[in-house]
This record gives structure tokens, sequence and C-alpha cells, in this order.
């Protein structure tokens, strides 16, 4: 008799339970009843089975180990953030992937806004190119480690293509022009990233991703004269995969006569790309120096040739020698040939254009390398602050 009291009052609780479900008429529900001495709570209707003609399913508050551990790994696959961040979401959101996937991307937004004033000096370079243009970015991490990360080659990429595809001010269309909107529409093709966004907040997205501070640092596009017959050539050093590296050298190189053979020009524009990285030139012909750079480098050589001891007529001599010297280091038509010493560029130019027929030119080039001048900028940065305080 006292069995079937018991049996008669754990009945009445069930159907007392299911009887209240059905009056919310909602796919969630938090309350719970005992079935069987455990513990039962109705979630979420995803997977039911049938019960009194109502679908619901049904499982226990305890998420297992080696159940929390798959969540874990799925979240970190969705997003790549962190395992602490993913692991500290999904615990918030009591194991609910969903949930935790929504709070990681709040959190990244506020994380990536605290990351932002720290170093970024690594990263990569991307270039993008056509026939007669070519666009190159920087895109700064903190760690060379997150350097390789698929998501942040992605996007170094995508930003690539992006200033290739922008149009340069009228005056500039031709030539050197820098790229740099952070309010440019992107859209991206990741599984891991937003479709449709801002080039900012591709960046932001991508730096709470990582975990380090990311920056667009700088970007430019190189593209022939309309007026002549010419080629872009690039080089990437230290490449990870096509379209990406750490140091990167453009020129164009442009023809007189439309019947110039392209793949001759390309052949030598691709050696002088490769010189460029290499030979880090810093002006195209010698009128390119500006005439501060040129005092100030006589008045060093100037200097160090009075304190031989010798007359003033031959210390102008070793001055001028020295100069002759500093044009073949930093002027790109007077340097040595990497791949043939015996030459200089422009005895290169000199014999392609014996080859095709016609005269060649460097109309402009690009050398641009992974955070250069990052810290040297830091540091007048802190250098003004200390002198403000």
């Amino acid at each position: 008799m006292a069995c079937f009291r018991g049996f008669r009052i754990s009945l009445g609780l069930q159907v007392k339970e299911l009887n209240a479900w059905k009056q919310t008429k909602q796919g969630y529900c938090s309350r719970a009843f005992r079935m069987d001495q455990q513990l039962v709570e109705c979630r979420e209707i995803r997977k039911p089975f049938l019960m009194n003609s109502m679908l619901v399913r049904m499982f226990s508050s305890e998420v297992s180990v080696s159940e929390q551990m798959n969540l874990i790994k799925q979240l970190r696959e969705r997003t790549s953030a962190p395992i602490k961040d993913v692991k500290s979401s999904l615990v918030a959101c009591k194991w609910d992937i969903e949930a935790a996937q929504k709070d990681l991307r709040k959190r990244g937004v506020v994380l990536a806004s605290k990351k932002s004033s720290r170093t970024a000096e690594e990263g990569l370079l991307a270039i993008a190119q056509t026939e007669k243009k070519a666009a190159v970015i920087e895109l700064n991490c903190e760690t060379d480690f997150v350097a390789r990360n698929d998501v942040f080659q992605y996007l170094a990429s995508s930003l690539a293509r992006l200033a290739l595809s922008s149009e340069a001010p009228t005056q500039q269309i031709q030539g050197l022009f820098p790229f740099g909107p952070r309010n440019m529409e992107i859209s991206l093709d990741h599984p891991k990233l937003s479709r449709e966004t801002t080039v900012q907040g591709a960046i932001t997205e991508v730096a709470a991703m990582v975990g380090e501070n990311v920056k667009l640092r700088r970007g430019f596009a190189l593209s022939t004269s309309s007026s002549s017959h010419g080629v872009i050539s690039t080089y990437l050093h230290t490449c990870p995969k096509p379209g990406l590296g750490r140091i990167a050298g453009i020129l164009t190189l442009e023809a007189k006569d439309n019947n110039a053979s392209v793949d001759a020009l390309q052949r030598v524009g691709s050696s002088l790309a490769m010189h460029i990285v290499a030979a880090k030139p810093l002006f195209l012909t010698k009128e390119n120096v500006s005439s501060a750079a040129l005092e100030s480098e006589r008045d060093i050589l100037k200097t160090q040739a009075e304190s031989s001891g010798k007359s003033q007529i031959a210390i102008e001599k070793m001055v001028e020698g020295r100069l002759r010297k500093y044009f073949e280091e930093v002027v790109l038509l007077e340097q040595k040939f990497v791949m043939n010493d015996s030459v200089n560029i422009k005895l290169v130019l000199k014999d392609l254009s014996k080859e095709v027929g016609t005269e060649v030119v460097i109309g402009n080039f690009l050398r641009m390398e992974v955070g250069e001048g990052i810290q040297r900028i830091e540091a007048e940065e802190s250098d003004s602050v200390a002198q403000a305080t």
C-alpha cells in the first residue's frame, strides 16, 4: 500500500510539471523534478522524444569532463580565441556554445581596445597585383607566432586585395600613393570572420581572436604610366605563402616602344626587385637625393677627413670621393647589381634597352620591411610624453 502511495505521488509530480510546460509553450524551461532519484532539468528542445504528446528533451545539469573538452575544442576551432578565454566564456554561459561564442565576441572588442597601446612590431607584408598595378600593406602584431596564424594571414591578403581595388586620388593615378582608410567596407570569405564589415572592424575582430594588438600600419599602391609600355615587378623575402612576406621590393619598368618584349621586361624586373630588397636603396637617381641629406653627409665626411691632418685640397678630394661611395650605397641607379657586381643598375638598364630595341627606365620603386622604424617612432613619442609631464 505504501509503495502504491509513493508511486502516485511521484506520478503526480511528473504530471504537474508537464502541465506547467504545456502552459508556457516555450522551447526553454529551467524547472526541475525528480525521476528515479535523479535531478533532471529541461533546458531546450533540439533532439526530442515523445512524452504525453509533448516534445521534451531532458538531460543532466552536470556536463561531463569529456563533453567539456569537446565543447572547448569546438569553440576554439570556431573562433581561434585563446583556450583560457574559450573555457571562461563556456563556464560563464553554463556550457552553452552559442551563447559562449557571442560572449567571446563581446569580450574581444573590449580586450582589443585595451591592447591597442601595446607595441606591435611583428607581422607581415601582403602584396596583390595586376599587370599594371601592385598594392602592398603592412599588418602588424606583437609576436611572430600570431603572424603565422591562418586568420591573420587571410586578413593581410584581403587588405592587400582591397588596396589594389581602391582608386587613387585623381592627381596620383600613376606612381606611388598611400592607402589606409579604416572605414572602408571589406568582404571576408572566411568561416571565422564576419562576412561584411569595415577594415577597422575586421582588424578588431582578429585582434580579439589572437589576443594581441593588431594594426594596419601602412599601405601603398604602385602603377605604371599610362603613356608608356611597362610592367610591375615584385619580390617578397621570407615568404610563408604566396603574396605574403617580411620584406618587399616593388618597381615599375617602362619602355618607350609598345612593341618591347614583355617577357624581357618581366625577367629583368624580377631580378631588380630582388636587388632592391637586398641593397636597400633610398633614392632612384642622384638628383633625387635631398639637399638636406647631401649636406649632412658632406659635413660628416669633412669632419672625418679633417682628422687626417692633410691639406684642404686633399680634404676636398677625400670628401668628393667618399660622396661617390655614398651615392653607390643609397642611389638605386648607382648601386652595384647584387647578381653581378661588375656592373651597376644603370648599365643593367642599358643592356636591357639594347635587347628590346628601345629605351627602358625605372619609373618608380618601393622597399618595405616589417617593423622598420617602429621602435624609433615609439621612442620619440615616449620622450615627448616625458617632456610634457
